[in-house]
């Protein structure tokens, strides 16, 4: 089966994930900025929780960009990642309510890493489905930046029990360098 539906599906499915997460944004009865200091926690995390909603659609878009078709365990695989994706609002909201505490910075992580691990899953079906000297499994290569990225947050779950702002630290570094531009899929489309 083609893959439009899919991509349509995912997009409208991200779109509402940032929409609810907006939507947890409460505003302030008092109009001057002291009103704003309570929220600078669920803000910012509502940021790092955005920037890596962004990470995932266009790491996703590039991904579909390369296969030509899909089948239906790709389309369970698709479904996984944007299970754990569907958690971030919530894992968002309960860290930064509690000002960054152990636990919800902890449980953030987890979400970070089932949908890194969801991801790599969807990765893998895709190539599968297309075959090892595909476009898709060319770019992808080693994938060495979501190695590092599961890497880190599986190191940052347990330590945001020692020091929350060291694992939230360790995400926002995991964000930065996926925002800077992996154009490997980009590469060899237009090769």
């Amino acid at each position: 089966m083609g893959k439009g539906r899919l991509e349509a599906f995912s997009d409208g499915v991200i779109a509402i994930i940032i929409t609810i997460m907006v939507l947890e944004l409460k505003v302030p009865h008092a109009a001057d900025l002291a009103a704003l200091r309570p929220l600078i926690p669920i803000f910012l995390s509502y940021v790092l929780s955005f920037i890596y909603l962004g990470i995932y659609w266009n790491n996703h878009h590039h991904l579909l960009q390369a296969v030509r078709q899909v089948n239906g365990r790709i389309l369970w695989a698709n479904l996984h990642l944007l299970f754990w994706l569907s958690l971030i609002p919530f894992v968002t909201g309960w860290m930064g309510e509690n000002h960054f505490a152990a636990l919800p910075v902890a449980l953030y992580g987890a979400v970070l890493l089932f949908a890194a691990i969801a991801y790599f899953i969807l990765t893998r079906t895709l190539i599968s489905q297309h075959g090892k000297d595909s476009t898709l499994a060319i770019a992808v290569g080693e994938d060495f930046k979501g190695k590092v990225s599961v890497v880190f947050y599986a190191v940052a779950i347990p330590l945001a029990f020692v020091n929350s702002w060291v694992a939230c630290a360790l995400y926002v570094l995991v964000a930065i360098m996926w925002l800077i531009p992996d154009r490997r899929i980009e590469k060899i489309l237009t090769s």
